[in-house]
């Protein structure tokens, strides 16, 4: 014991007033450590010797930092010697006070500080610890013995990535990536598309081949075996490579990227950037022929940008060829093949030399700028390749005529609608094929890139068409008598102003354009599978019912016991609105004594809290669904704050009781005001229906674009639109919502909506996605302006379908039999037009034709011009009636079916009273 204290005399001038164990060391916390300006940084050293496996202590001093003070602070670290990897790791870390004695350590204070080695020992044969830097031949672990580390074993130096395993969409199927740790991004990915499972083995094998296997099969390996590779270490740049005995690189993933670029990584001749597959198309970017240049995954891959045709890059009058491309600074810097400089694009303003950029291939096909520096949420800088948002291949769907920024347009307005029955390519005679003209003045992203396929006039290129199996569409230009034909077709876009643009065709179907048909046949099938299906579920049902009684006690106890768990759970998460007890929500409803309404999940009551503030408390109302939109509603809509939504003020959670505590807003809900049974007696004027409109609007585009998900309410109505003592709306009552992450544009539901304001997807068992809120909005913004319900049997046939009726009058111009008999309003105020052309807009049946909230505020507020609507298409002629009348039933659907999809489908979340 001497001997391991012989460095350290000053220490017998110390005593330890204050031991803590911090925590396993997660090499992030030694910086940490030592801006607490601690005097000393110690470590004790745990090996095992192979000759007979004894333990040995040894103190050493790693940094001393001050003796000038009469008391100091004391990081103790302990270190373990692991024989495979043949290095030191880091197992905890303690910390200890130490105060100065005026005389020597005396043999009380020396085993003071002594006692705690023996706790070292125990503490490092305990845990299990990321790899820091590299791992050695003979490393080989799986997904199950990372979990509580998130799947990552190895860090960088400076923790500033991780590489391991990274949960999927399907929650049990992994891929290796490499991850930047703050924002959770992943940068890099081994096997795309080949996932594994938890039990699925990593392997650095002894002859140098680094391998990931799913059972037997190898799904990723870096192809090196045979070579002397004497570790794998991941840089604190983002490169994971595998090192050779002299230092030199046999591997590396740099030179394999996936979507995504990172400083110091050189992208050359040769290498590609890819997409994931999103609806079976993926783009990618590569160096071709001297040129920068992103492609169209389709079977004749099409260019849809190029660095040459690019004007926002510098030095424009520069020629060249390039031959790598990297990024430096703020900039995308491209080079030839001597490393000369040709050009640069500057996809930020300010130059941050803490910041760490990546450059990502998105699914959209677009490339984004990312500072992952800026912390857990990154948003994409404003500059984007390419810059035009409809100028990616598919922004809007195959077809679709892309309008601007999110809002896409029918390409043919048949009884086809916006899903055209494309003809099949070389499957049918000439005979079975047709085109049908799709407009003038048409653009596509392809056209600036390719050359004409045939110089003819219009007749020569429809025949040429025609002729050709593999063609699905052309484009023809009459001033250059230009004839393109593609075997494949993305989204069209409208020309350029000033410029002619194209005439486009595509080629459909005879045989589907002509047939009626066999409804009649598929009716006939449907009822025989609903009776089979019924058939089987009520002898399911049957034996349910004869094994039930005897879990129900099982069930019970299990039950209480998730919610004794639960009730704990609530106690431990920070952040939470004020917790209330039963009691005093007893007390300030007068034992639940006026009730204001009754929704899905329970009753809502007036209150009173002891500070005289006025609230509405939600009781649910049975355990099964109440208590999951409960816990999600407390963790996260509490959260949300905006002007236009209701504020959530706290909860109760005691035992089986679920409550939550709302402001009170007086007016009530919209629907007392604006229909002409009011309890009042009397109509909103114009300008507060059309300020209600205006705030419902951006409380929803704050849900869709500004949080920190993207929140989906799925029951927008008249009802769910409360207003304050001046008529400000705020929307309440957030209990359909789901929510999504920013990389997900639709859902699959289970939940349910409310007839009448339901958009046609939720019928169809189609996605649903924010658009579907939009079409409840138009419905919503069609009765404050009509004054009238929109589906009213007691009105006249011709103005019970809201919706169509306004649409006619629309087309004739007789906008004063839209709008509310009881209002006095100005026809010429551009604000009634403005609101009816926007109610109609969002009401369209295709959903991608309907506008994003944020764009339905703009339009509203003036800000840009509301284009006339399209008339409503015979498909939605003939569906519209139907579905408003099975739509505007009372109370809510049910059995809409809970589809498997592999779309991530986020918890639901809770928001006001009903």
């Amino acid at each position: 014991m001497k001997q391991v204290f012989k460095d350290f005399n000053f220490l017998s001038q110390y005593k330890v007033t204050q031991k803590k164990t911090l925590k396993v060391l997660d090499q992030q916390l030694l910086p940490a450590a030592q801006r607490q300006n601690p005097l000393f940084i110690a470590g004790y050293d745990l090996y095992t010797q192979n000759t007979n496996n004894t333990h040995h202590l040894l103190l050493h001093l790693n940094q001393i930092l001050s003796q000038r003070d009469a008391s100091y602070h004391a990081y103790v670290f302990v270190f373990f010697w692991n024989p495979e990897e043949r290095r030191r790791r880091i197992g905890s870390v303690e910390f200890i006070d130490l105060v100065k004695l005026k005389g020597t350590m005396g043999f009380y204070q020396f085993i003071a500080l002594w006692w705690l080695c023996p706790f070292f020992v125990f503490q490092t044969s305990l845990a299990r610890f990321q790899q820091i830097g590299q791992i050695y031949p003979g490393f080989q672990t799986s997904q199950a013995d990372w979990e509580e580390q998130d799947g990552m074993f190895l860090l960088s130096k400076n923790s500033t990535f991780g590489f391991g395993f990274y949960t999927a969409l399907d929650a049990e199927r992994f891929v290796l990536v490499v991850k930047h740790l703050k924002t959770a991004k992943v940068v890099w990915t081994a096997n795309r598309g080949l996932l594994v499972s938890h039990s699925d083995q990593f392997l650095f094998d002894r002859n140098g081949n680094v391998s990931l296997k799913s059972g037997v099969d190898v799904v990723w390996t870096t192809a090196t075996g045979g070579q002397k590779a004497a570790s794998m270490e991941l840089m604190d740049s983002g490169n994971l490579v595998l090192l050779g005995d002299n230092g030199s690189y046999l591997w590396q993933s740099f030179s394999h990227p996936t979507d995504t670029l990172l400083p110091g990584q050189e992208f050359v001749e040769g290498m590609r950037l890819k997409t994931f597959p999103k609806n079976g198309l993926f783009n990618y970017l590569e160096i071709k022929s001297g040129d920068l240049v992103l492609y169209a995954g389709y079977n004749t891959p099409q260019v849809y940008w190029s660095l040459a045709n690019e004007n926002r890059k510098t030095n424009k009058t520069v020629t060249g060829k390039v031959h790598s491309a990297s990024l430096v600074s703020n900039s995308w810097n491209f080079y030839d093949r001597n490393k000369v400089l040709l050009w640069q694009l500057f996809f930020s303003d300010t130059t941050d030399p803490n910041a760490t950029w990546a450059a990502v291939l998105g699914s959209d096909g677009a490339i984004g700028f990312y500072n992952l520096a800026r912390g857990k949420i990154v948003t994409p800088e404003a500059t984007r390749i390419p810059a035009d948002f409809c100028g990616v291949p598919e922004p809007c769907g195959p077809y679709f005529v892309c309008y601007f920024e999110n809002w896409c347009q029918c390409p043919i307005k048949s009884s086809f609608g916006c899903k055209p029955p494309v003809a099949p390519t070389c499957n049918n005679s000439k005979a079975s094929t047709q085109l049908f003209h799709v407009g003038e003045k048409l653009d596509y992203f392809a056209l600036a890139f390719v050359a004409p396929s045939l110089k003819s006039n219009l007749n020569g290129c429809r025949e040429a068409c025609l002729a050709n199996c593999s063609c699905v569409g052309l484009f023809f230009q009459e001033s250059s008598r230009s004839c393109f034909l593609f075997d494949q077709l993305g989204s069209i876009t409208r020309s350029p102003e000033g410029s002619s643009g194209y005439a486009s065709y595509i080629k459909l179907s005879s045989d589907a354009l002509n047939s009626t048909g066999s409804r009649n046949t598929r009716n006939e099938a449907i009822v025989v599978v609903v009776i089979v299906v019924s058939t089987i579920l009520v002898i399911a049902g049957l034996v349910y019912l004869g094994v039930w009684y005897r879990r129900r006690k099982k069930r019970l106890m299990e039950f209480y016991l998730e919610e004794y768990e639960d009730d704990n759970l609530f106690d431990n998460i920070s952040g939470m609105p004020t917790r209330y007890k039963l009691s005093d929500l007893c007390k300030a409803t007068k034992n639940f004594s006026t009730r204001l309404g009754r929704g899905g999940f329970g009753s809502v009551y007036l209150g009173a809290l002891p500070d005289g503030s006025q609230v509405a408390i939600k009781k649910l109302e049975g355990v099964g669904q109440g208590k999951k939109e409960f816990r999600s509603e407390v963790s996260t809509i509490g959260s949300v704050h905006h002007v236009h939504l209701v504020k959530l003020r706290g909860f109760c959670a005691e035992g089986i009781h679920r409550l939550l505590v709302y402001e009170y807003m007086e007016k009530g809900s919209l629907d007392k005001w604006i229909f002409k049974n009011n309890e009042e007696g009397f109509s909103l004027d114009w300008n507060t229906r059309f300020n209600i409109a205006v705030g419902t609007a951006k409380g929803l585009a704050y849900l869709h674009e500004e949080c920190a998900v993207k929140i989906v309410h799925c029951d927008i109505k008249p009802e769910n639109v409360l207003l304050d003592d001046n008529f400000n709306a705020k929307v309440s009552d957030f209990g359909l919502a789901k929510l999504m992450h920013r990389e997900e544009s639709h859902v699959y539901t289970t939940v349910r909506g409310t007839r009448g304001y339901l958009a046609p997807e939720w019928i169809s068992n189609n996605p649903i996605s924010e658009k579907s809120d939009v079409y409840s909005y138009g419905i919503v913004l069609l009765e404050i302006i009509t004054g009238r319900r929109a589906y009213g049997s007691s009105e006249s046939s011709q103005k019970s379908h809201v919706a169509s009726f306004s649409f006619k009058m629309l087309e004739q111009g007789k906008l004063r039999e839209i709008i509310d008999s009881n209002l006095e309003i100005d026809e010429k105020d551009e604000r009634v037009i403005t609101a009816i052309k926007v109610a109609l807009w969002c009401i369209q049946d295709e959903m991608q034709l309907r506008p994003p909230m944020t764009k339905v505020v703009q339009l509203l507020e003036g800000l840009c011009e509301v284009p006339d609507p399209p008339t409503p298409i015979q498909s939605v002629a003939r569906s519209y009636p139907s579905f408003i009348k099975w739509s505007s039933e009372d109370g809510s659907t049910s059995g809409i079916t809970d589809w498997n999809s592999d779309t991530f489908v986020s918890d639901i979340r809770l928001s006001g009273p009903r």
